[in-house]
């Protein structure tokens, strides 16, 4: 679906933010990459659309090399959430917002109508209808983007810090809709440093430091190497922070959602013992 082949990349400013990266994603598949400010996470997730061109290597998606695709082309595609969503908010209503990439797609006005309504309830945004995304909150705008994207059904979903600006009841839903997103064939890439959301997602992850991936493998690999994580500025989820520290007792160190842990401590309480 997507292949990125020895990727560098050089702003106009000199400083080098890709430095060799080479990674797949394949079709139906759900990745998160991590790492601290300046790692070069958002830098290479804008290659994936077109917003940005590798200086050498190449980003391909469908087996097609993003130079010689527009934009426009590859958005309609690879559909972008912006970490800050004053970026791409600027219609006057969130109904206007929801239905301006549809007509520049090209979609009639009825199929217009229906995605629209149907993005307008899935995100929780039918009283903001006419309301102007400005005076939302955060979290809200925030969601009014996610809803302006997914309303042209994009087979690649890219989500910069999804979770900025929403509390935990708001995460929660955002992390059931994106399982159900993936669980239908999206294909999701998130670019996050909110390890305890990874955690809960349970997705592929890559670890980024100084424009290039040291790390790439299951959540529940890659977040309990400590060492790694560290060489990411990545701090470990608080379970598996715990599980380390009673590993002694005989517990598993490979701990990193809530669900396994109890599942864990319930078997302890009932039997007695440590699996």
């Amino acid at each position: 679906m997507i292949e990125v082949d020895n990727l560098f990349y050089r702003y106009p400013s000199g400083v080098e933010a890709l430095r060799g990266v080479s990674l797949e994603i394949r079709r139906g598949e759900f990745l998160a990459i991590m790492g601290k400010n300046g790692a070069g996470k958002t830098t290479l997730v804008k290659h994936f659309n077109g917003l940005l061109k590798p200086t050498s290597g190449s980003v391909k998606v469908d087996g097609v090399d993003t130079r010689e695709l527009s934009v426009a082309e590859l958005s309609r595609k690879v559909g972008m959430v912006f970490q800050n969503p004053d970026h791409q908010l600027f219609c006057e209503t969130v109904e206007e917002e929801i239905s301006f990439a549809l007509k520049n797609f090209g979609f009639d006005e009825e199929t217009i109508e229906k995605r629209v309504e149907w993005a307008l309830h899935l995100l929780d945004l039918e009283r903001y209808r006419k309301s102007s995304p400005l005076v939302l909150s955060g979290g809200e705008r925030k969601r009014v983007a996610l809803a302006s994207v997914l309303a042209w059904d994009p087979e690649v979903l890219i989500l910069d810090e999804p979770t900025i600006g929403q509390d935990q009841r708001q995460k929660e839903i955002l992390r059931q809709f994106i399982l159900q997103l993936n669980a239908q064939g999206k294909t999701v890439v998130m670019v996050t440093h909110d390890v305890e959301f990874v955690a809960e997602c349970n997705p592929r992850v890559v670890l980024m430091s100084d424009g290039r991936i040291i790390a790439d493998g299951a959540a529940k690999t890659v977040l309990t190497d400590f060492k790694t994580l560290r060489e990411a500025s990545i701090i470990p989820p608080q379970i598996t922070q715990l599980f380390s520290s009673i590993a002694k007792y005989g517990f598993p160190q490979d701990v990193i959602d809530l669900w396994e842990a109890k599942s864990i401590l319930h078997e302890v309480l009932l039997g007695g013992k440590v699996r």
